[in-house]
């Protein structure tokens, strides 16, 4: 059964093209991804994030169990601060990436987890809980929105009453809006200044209906999954299913920073260091196309050396950059020729592109 966010019925009246998504009625573009995706750059891009889960960590024993099964450092965590972070498995890969919100240390987090992974993601911590940790499964609560580009600070500060535009990243605001709770955070998936806001569900529409009609003078754009995709897909950043699983070694995704193996133990621990020691094959890298064309998500990447193709990895997200306006991918390729400026070649529909590696992030903020 397909479900719809609490804002299904603003899409529809804003004629947004919905698309099923991880289970969800979403829109994928409204007036059109590019001008969404330049909006987002150059104005403010308003996005539906409802379809992600929300999971509530509570009790005298929250932190614990939270250092148990992540492997980013949850203690560090000052009250209102907010933290990326992985929840690895027991084969070496990935549960999910996940973001946690202290709303109290040591006591009170909020967990968001991806929208394809909200049953799985609580099932799993779930038959991990200890005593003193209470689990709460709240993705029915919450709505949530996202609003990022260079205006989106003093767009969310005039709508929330409150000025976040001095605040730093993943630093979090707590308080009311229409007689509902919201919590704000400088979090997001494009790159851009701005934030993401939890709102309680019943005060969703009237949180849009505001950052639109204040968002006006900022040049906002209610922007659907398309645009989403091709902002993340610019800064390089993981999608679950595509760049990391629970069968990927996250440090071949670039991961490492986030995995605090010497100063904690966690869950999968063994199993993911094991991986890494018996030597990682592939490594995650940037791609941009030389030749005109766009690659996609297992199309193969491969090497011609004196006139022998090789097959060296695979595609695991490709798109058309309205930015560079070029063809750029995300690519697994073999370690000996995942290196800066190594010339390769895209098999795309049985034609051969050209391409080359190149830096993370592909648009340098």
């Amino acid at each position: 059964m397909t479900s719809k966010t609490p804002l299904y019925e603003k899409h529809i009246a804003l004629d947004g093209r919905m698309v099923d998504f991880a289970g969800w009625l979403m829109p994928v573009q409204y007036k059109g991804l590019q001008e969404e995706h330049q909006s987002t750059r150059n104005h403010v891009g308003l996005f539906d994030v409802s379809h992600m889960g929300e999971i509530r960590v509570k009790g005298p024993k929250a932190l614990e169990f939270l250092e148990s099964v992540t492997t980013n450092l949850v203690g560090q965590l000052e009250p209102l601060r907010a933290q990326y972070n992985l929840l690895p498995n027991d084969k070496g890969g990935l549960v999910d990436d996940i973001y946690i919100y202290c709303l109290e240390k040591n006591t009170d987090y909020l967990i968001c987890v991806n929208a394809s992974n909200d049953e799985k993601d609580w099932q799993w911590l779930l038959s991990h809980k200890i005593d003193g940790a209470e689990l709460t499964h709240e993705s029915s609560k919450w709505a949530q929105v996202a609003v990022q580009g260079p205006g989106a600070l003093k767009l969310i500060s005039e709508v929330l009453d409150h000025d976040v535009t001095l605040f730093k990243k993943n630093q979090i605001l707590r308080g009311s809006f229409n007689g509902g709770e919201f919590i704000f955070a400088t979090t997001g998936y494009t790159g851009e200044m701005g934030g993401e806001i939890f709102i309680s569900s019943p005060q969703a529409e009237s949180l849009w209906d505001k950052l639109l009609q204040l968002g006006s003078a900022y040049h906002i754009a209610p922007s659907g999954l398309g645009a989403r995709d091709t902002l993340r897909t610019e800064m390089g950043y993981p999608l679950y299913g595509h760049e990391i699983s629970d069968t990927l070694n996250p440090f071949a995704a670039n991961l490492g920073w986030v995995i605090k193996s010497d100063q904690k133990n966690f869950l999968g621990k063994s199993e993911i260091l094991a991986g890494k020691a018996q030597g990682l094959t592939h490594k995650l890298v940037g791609i941009e196309l030389i030749d005109k064309g766009i690659a996609r998500a297992e199309h193969r990447v491969k090497k011609n050396s004196d006139n022998n193709l090789t097959d060296i990895g695979w595609v695991t997200s490709g798109t058309f950059s309205p930015t560079l306006q070029k063809g750029i991918a995300l690519a697994y390729v073999a370690l000996p020729e995942a290196f800066i400026g190594n010339q390769i070649l895209i098999e795309v529909r049985s034609k051969l592109f050209r391409a080359i590696v190149v830096s993370l992030p592909f648009v340098k903020k």
